[in-house]
């Protein structure tokens, strides 16, 4: 065991809705280092300090860098912090994206991402389908060796479909499910409605991407009635929108993240959120 090692038991159930996503603390295009490395550990040590119990990350984010980093400010880890990692690609010398999608390379990067972290127990990891048409269940099934040999705590999917989740629920329990989401990209409506019935939890990535100009200015407008921003409105949307939303914004600036976390304490009106979910109907 390593040294000051204090094993992580909190599963993704009992975390706080707000998290956060660590791919922002690598270098432009989720590569290399960042600009400045002290910065990036003053956002993780901040976001502990305002109650985030919930890091995103992966050992292909730099590679390697943010899991480096997320260690170095925050090892030893407290007790009721869930790191939740992925797996299933690399990065190449060119910071490429490729599949990393064999058996074998998934338990490896399971052990990459536990090392690199310094940790003998991880909160979550994800299964990432860079290929939607692949079939993954000999890779879910290593997962849920990993799982019950108690090196992960919960198992999620990352980039599939209603399909894809029922047929890993035929091998180990789904915990969550992490796709692209947000107030102008809607098509996950009825899936995360069928996960909020089954308990899963649902994390959306890129949680503030993607909006039109007509989309920011209706934004701003709501968040000037509550003296709040545009980015702190499009979060608080995603909290009403279903229950089983789990939030990981990320950032490599320490103000940013106080004015994501302080989203958690914004409750819009219904008529706001009316107004919200008719800019881009599901």
């Amino acid at each position: 065991m390593i040294p000051g090692y204090r094993p992580v038991v909190k599963h993704l159930t009992d975390v706080s809705r707000m998290g956060y996503g660590a791919m922002q603390l690598a270098g432009p295009h989720v590569f290399g280092p960042p600009a400045d490395p002290e910065e990036a550990k003053r956002v993780l040590v901040r976001a502990l300090d305002l109650g985030v119990d919930h890091i995103d990350t992966s050992d292909f984010y730099g590679p390697f860098v943010t899991n480096e980093i997320i260690r170095e400010a925050l090892h030893p880890y407290d007790r009721d912090l869930c790191i939740v990692t992925k797996v299933g690609a690399r990065r190449d010398d060119e910071g490429n994206w490729l599949p990393d999608f064999e058996p074998e390379s998934i338990r490896r990067q399971v052990h990459d991402n536990l090392g690199r972290l310094g940790t003998d127990r991880l909160g979550g990891v994800n299964l990432r389908l860079m290929d939607p048409s692949a079939d993954f269940r000999a890779q879910w099934e290593v997962l849920a060796e990993l799982q019950s040999e108690g090196l992960i705590g919960d198992l999620g999917l990352s980039e599939v479909t209603a399909e894809h989740v029922a047929t890993a629920q035929e091998i180990a329990p789904v915990a969550c499910v992490q796709n692209q989401f947000n107030i102008a990209q809607r098509g996950d409506d009825p899936l995360i409605a069928s996960l909020a019935e089954q308990g899963v939890l649902y994390v959306p990535y890129f949680p503030l991407g993607g909006f039109t100009p007509f989309d920011t200015t209706e934004l701003d407008r709501i968040g000037a009635s509550y003296d709040a921003t545009g980015r702190q409105v499009a979060l608080a949307w995603l909290l009403q929108h279903s229950p089983n939303i789990l939030l990981i914004p990320g950032t490599s600036s320490v103000a940013h993240l106080e004015e994501n976390v302080a989203a958690r304490d914004l409750v819009l009106s219904d008529e706001d959120v009316a107004a919200l979910d008719s800019l881009h109907p599901a």
